[in-house]
């Protein structure tokens, strides 16, 4: 799972994506699974998406754990 950016009228947001490894950076996501918006540090997670990604062995970059971990997702 990984960061995907958008850019809307110069507002950053960024959508959580599950993408295949083998996929170039920008390349399909396989699903969305959230968004996070830096500038209002909001942070929307499909949950169950996202333990499924989990369970089949996804593993999320650095940031994506760092989102996650402050969204109190791994309690």
């Amino acid at each position: 799972m990984r960061l995907e950016g958008h850019d809307w009228l110069w507002i950053a947001i960024y959508r959580i994506v599950a993408i295949d490894v083998r996929s170039r950076r920008e390349g399909r996501d396989l699903r969305r699974v959230g968004f996070y918006d830096p500038i209002k540090n909001q942070t929307y997670s499909n949950v169950s998406a996202i333990l499924y990604f989990l369970e089949k062995g996804a593993q999320p970059t650095g940031t994506v754990y760092d989102i996650l971990r402050k969204a109190e997702f791994f309690k």
